[in-house]
Order: structure tokens, then sequence, then C-alpha cells
């Protein structure tokens, strides 16, 4: 069979097939949709890169919101000493020379509280922190968060690979 007639009959059958499902669209026909999937339970490390991704924009609100309401009153407090814009761009600036994060499983305490360590990667270091989450309704938040320590690196950040 030649090729010119090969793509003759690919030709057909493409329009047989569109033609089948017009008729059967038409006729009503409905393929089975896929079940919805339930909503996935939120993870401790959703709280820390929603967190991270407000900082980076500098929105307060969502900032504020990857907190227990006892963090949130400390930042208020900070929050209060300046505007809510300036802290704003605090945050942007803050974040703006972080290249990248990786967040640890967590390490569960209790039914509530979990750990995790997030690690800071700039061009220059790496720092990593520990949090402590509280799970709190369906959502975690931010519950504690000890100082950011230094990290050596072996090959910093941007190192030409050879």
């Amino acid at each position: 069979m030649s090729a010119r007639s090969k793509a003759h009959l690919l030709t057909l059958a493409v329009l047989a097939a569109t033609l089948a499902g017009v008729l059967l669209r038409q006729s009503g026909f409905r393929f089975p949709q896929a079940a919805p999937q339930p909503p996935r339970e939120p993870t401790p490390q959703d709280a820390v890169y929603q967190m991270l991704e407000a900082a980076r924009r500098g929105d307060v609100r969502r900032y504020l919101e990857a907190y227990t309401v006892q963090m949130q009153a400390a930042l208020k407090a900070a929050i209060a000493e300046q505007t809510e814009r300036d802290f704003g761009a605090y945050l942007r600036q803050l974040h703006r020379p972080i290249k990248g994060v990786a967040v640890t499983e967590p390490q569960r305490l209790s039914e509530r509280e979990v750990r995790l360590q997030v690690e800071y990667v700039y061009q220059d270091r790496n720092e990593a922190q520990t949090m402590y989450l509280e799970k709190v309704g369906r959502t975690w938040r931010i519950a504690r968060v000890d100082a950011a320590e230094r990290v050596p690196t072996v090959i910093p950040y941007g190192t030409p690979v050879q």
C-alpha cells in the first residue's frame, strides 16, 4: 500500500471517529466522569510554603494567617511600630535574596503539634530554622520558630558544574 493510500485511510478513520462522536453526543450519550476527589488534607509544609509565598509578595494579611493567634499577636506588635505597608516591604526585602527553600518531613510531637526543619538557600550560604506547627481546626499554623542557624555548604548556590 502506498503512503498516499495510508494517508487517505487515516483521514477517513479520523473523520469516521469524529462523526461517531458527534452522533453519540447528539443522542445524549455522556462519557462517565471521574469521581470528584475529596479535598486534600492540608499539611504542615503547606502552611510554611504559604507563609513564604505571602512574605515574598509582601502580603501581610496572608503572612499573619500562617501563624497561631499567639504568634500573630507578637507579629502585630512589631507591625504596630511601623505601617503595614512598610512591614510588607520589609518582608519582600527579607525574602528577596532567597534562591530556594527545602522543608523536611514533619516530626510528630503530639496529635496537634509537629516540628520541621526549613532550610533557606541563599547565593552565599544556607540557613536552617526549626519551626513548630499546631493544628488549628483543619489547618496547620506556625506556633514557634527557632532562630536560623548557618549551615555549612560544600558547593555554594550557582557554582558552575564542571
